[in-house]
């Protein structure tokens, strides 16, 4: 019982995390896809926090990212997709990202990330590298409008970091690793 529910916690990570690049659909469609998901959490942050958008309108670049993430005890893992925009280039360059930790938690959730790069570099970093690590503290309740999530704004080596929860039901306190790449099928 305890193996069959590990496997479909990961195979539900693993769908979740390949919905933009799943399927039959061209490279055009899955693009638009990942461009109608940034549309969407950038709309929702701007109606949550509308100075974001003047800081977003004044960086060197930021990228939105779509997760879900799943806690069992003392596991955490995610998986979603997104884009990062050069501010002065208008270059995109469409990611994908998992993350898996230690820690206290139950629940799952669906979230999205803005991040904000104050710096060329920190951008430029963020799309070469990928990796972010750090401790993560949070709860969510919430569907769609009706409920509610707590989780901290970051501010870490010149990147601002958002999190907005569409819906879940999460209790967690875990210190996890997030591994960010480049989608070689859509760049």
């Amino acid at each position: 019982m305890k193996n069959s529910f590990m496997v479909f916690v990961l195979m539900s990570i693993l769908l979740t995390a390949g919905c933009a690049t799943s399927g039959g659909a061209s490279v055009e469609q899955k693009r638009a896809a990942v461009e109608n998901m940034r549309s969407d959490v950038l709309s929702r942050l701007y109606e949550e926090k509308p100075d974001v958008q003047q800081q977003i309108a004044n960086s060197a670049g930021y990228a939105v990212f779509d997760n879900a993430n799943v806690n069992v005890i003392f596991a955490s893992f995610g998986g979603g997709y997104g884009v990062a925009v050069n501010r002065q280039t208008g270059a995109r360059t469409y990611m994908n990202m998992a993350e898996a930790g230690i820690g206290l938690g139950i629940g799952a959730k669906d979230f999205s990330i803005v991040m904000v790069f104050h710096t060329p570099e920190a951008l430029a970093r963020f799309i070469e590298h990928g990796w972010a690590f750090g401790g993560n503290a949070d709860a969510a309740a919430k569907h769609k409008h009706q409920g509610g999530a707590i989780a901290a704004e970051v501010v870490v080596d010149d990147v601002t970091v958002y999190s907005l929860t569409q819906t879940g039901l999460a209790l967690q306190a875990v210190l996890k690793g997030t591994k960010f790449w480049v989608d070689k099928d859509l760049n």
